[in-house]
């Protein structure tokens, strides 16, 4: 579809892939507008507040995408390895299986850092929080289950940036596979407790 008549929609999602290939502090003015096939002005008339405006809507974009496809999934009747499971083809649609750079951690680097630092701790907040309320519903301690869900969001972030770097999509794969037992099975105490 040309430009000039690309929706609202249209133009951030091309400037999500701007800033996931590039980051915040990498995407200058012109790549942006290259991105999207529109000229400055233009862009300034679908974001007046500039690149800052641009971000946001990005951020907002994918803030949408992880509450229906991810925390939605996670939240939802059914088994914690099933929700695991749902939440892990989310995943990997959105990073094509591994081939394609996390949003959020082109965010957490440089100017945006200070910029956006709030909500991306928001965002990482919802996501640990709703692991970890999976893990409890299969019945493990809440301590331990926050524990693992900050670990798994550790995994799958680092797995997008190794398998980024090795240009080979076989660690976040693996991680995706490996999620529900490292999440869900029963640890030392937890089976002394059962016991």
């Amino acid at each position: 579809m040309p430009a000039a008549v690309a929706s609202r929609d249209e133009v951030v999602d091309r400037l999500l892939t701007a800033f996931r290939r590039k980051g915040y502090d990498g995407a200058s003015l012109a790549d942006l507008s290259a991105a999207t096939g529109l000229g400055r002005s233009s862009l300034y008339h679908y974001f007046p507040g500039g690149k800052e405006d641009m971000a946001r809507a990005v951020l907002d974009r994918a803030d949408a995408w992880l509450d229906q496809a991810v925390i939605a999934v996670l939240q939802a009747e059914g088994g914690g390895r099933d929700r695991l499971a749902g939440m892990g083809k989310a995943l990997n649609d959105f990073y094509d299986g591994g081939r394609e750079r996390c949003i959020l951690g082109a965010f957490v680097i440089g100017q945006s850092r200070d910029l956006f630092s709030a909500r991306l701790a928001a965002t990482f907040e919802r996501w640990v929080g709703a692991m970890a309320g999976v893990a409890r519903d299969e019945g493990v301690d809440p301590a331990a289950a926050r524990a693992r869900a900050e670990k798994a969001v550790i995994q799958i972030q680092g797995a997008i940036v190794l398998s980024a770097a090795l240009n080979d999509p076989k660690p976040f794969k693996r991680v995706l596979a490996d999620l529900p037992d490292d999440l869900l099975a029963p640890g030392p105490a937890e089976h002394q407790s059962g016991s």
